[in-house]
């Protein structure tokens, strides 16, 4: 049985995070939405999503397929269900498509013309139909995949240098360095990944997730539920964000209830805030309304696509959402929606020239022993065009 993770509408709801990648790449928790089911059901998964994405995520169908919705995140009674699907049956759960089994090729399913046939799922569940989903249920996902990945395992020890509260609760991979830190699992678990360091001086408060390779640098002090990908480097204050992955926020700083992209920079000092002097329910920029829409939340602070950039002392106001490619820097507020591809800040912004977006993207890779490939220039060329309305 082939495992094919789908993109729906939400694909559009999570932008700019997902101009560059599927909704299934995007990580929740440790682990990513695809590795969470590949774990949970033992198959490997490829994505079903936009056209100008699948030269770099192919899609893979047989003659058995088991789609599955890529917002949707694995807990026990809909993992049940899924797996009892039998060939030609849905789920749904209010108008949403959660899961059919056919042999439809990838070119010829739709998830709206599966909504009507399949059972309404009764139980709880969770979508990351937003992308202040990533950080509000990124708790919740740190606990289940920590006893995804530590089920039957055996930790390392951390050095006798480190202040742990609830030890039972940290979790260490091999290759982990560092010493002199403090650790909170007491509000839940801490994970620290494959060769990945926390340097003096850090106080840290789980739940917490430090991924393979990551860098937690002197004295940064994280509140969780926090989760800094693999390759990541950060520094200063940190509450319930995200960061996807190779991206640094390195220096002091507050960043809080934010989820930053793949390849981004925040310079030194960079600041976003994460609640409005009044107090009122936060509002961020929705692509498919093309206007700013309500999160329900108090607390929402800087969402930011892969490649995006900004200089020293930076600051975000609440709910700010920036696309892919844009650097911002000087004095003051920028706008909330800086669209992709934008140069500049709060006295106005041009076109981010794609010759330079590409010899910046290359440079930044190249430390990290990579390039950027043909398809991940195709997928800029793409966005560049797309988003040109946005920058008028």
């Amino acid at each position: 049985m082939a495992l094919i993770l789908f993109d729906d509408h939400s694909w559009d709801n999570l932008l700019p995070l997902t101009f560059t990648r599927p909704a299934s790449a995007l990580r929740v928790g440790i682990l990513t939405i695809a590795e969470k089911w590949e774990h949970d059901l033992g198959i490997k998964s490829t994505p079903l999503t936009r056209d100008y994405l699948r030269g770099k995520f192919p899609c893979h169908a047989g003659d058995d397929n088991l789609y599955i919705n890529g917002t949707l995140l694995p807990e026990a009674g809909i993992v049940n269900t899924i797996k009892n699907l039998q060939v030609n049956q849905a789920a749904v759960k209010k108008g949403v498509l959660l899961a059919a089994r056919t042999g439809e090729s990838s070119d010829s399913f739709t998830p709206d013309g599966w909504i009507g046939k399949g059972k309404e799922y009764a139980g709880e569940l969770s979508l990351v139909d937003y992308p202040w989903n990533i950080f509000r249920l990124n708790g919740q996902e740190i606990k289940a995949d920590f006893l995804r990945i530590t089920s039957g395992k055996r930790g390392e020890k951390l050095s006798e240098t480190v202040r742990v509260d609830h030890p039972e609760n940290v979790f260490v991979e091999p290759g982990f360095s560092g010493g002199y830190f403090t650790l909170n699992a007491s509000r839940g678990p801490i994970y620290l990944g494959a060769h990945s360091e926390i340097m003096e001086g850090c106080v840290i408060r789980g739940p917490f997730a430090l991924c393979k390779e990551a860098v937690v640098k002197m004295g940064a002090r994280i509140y969780g539920p926090t989760t800094i990908g693999p390759f990541s480097k950060v520094g200063g204050e940190i509450n319930n964000s995200v960061l996807l992955a190779n991206s640094n926020k390195a220096h002091d700083g507050f960043l809080g209830n934010a989820v930053i992209g793949e390849w981004c920079n925040l310079g030194a000092d960079t600041n976003n805030s994460n609640l409005k002097n009044n107090y009122a329910e936060v509002k961020v920029w929705n692509y498919p309304s093309g206007t700013f829409i309500n999160t329900g939340s108090q607390f929402c602070g800087l969402i930011m696509g892969d490649h995006s950039k900004c200089g020293i002392n930076t600051m975000f106001n609440t709910g700010t959402v920036v696309g892919v490619s844009a650097n911002i820097f000087g004095p003051g507020f920028p706008k909330t929606f800086i669209p992709s591809f934008s140069w500049g800040g709060a006295g106005g912004f041009t076109d981010y020239k794609m010759e330079k977006v590409v010899e910046t993207a290359n440079l930044v890779m190249e430390r990290r022993g990579m390039q950027l490939s043909q398809e991940d220039r195709a997928i800029l060329d793409y966005i560049f065009q797309q988003s040109k309305r946005f920058r008028k």
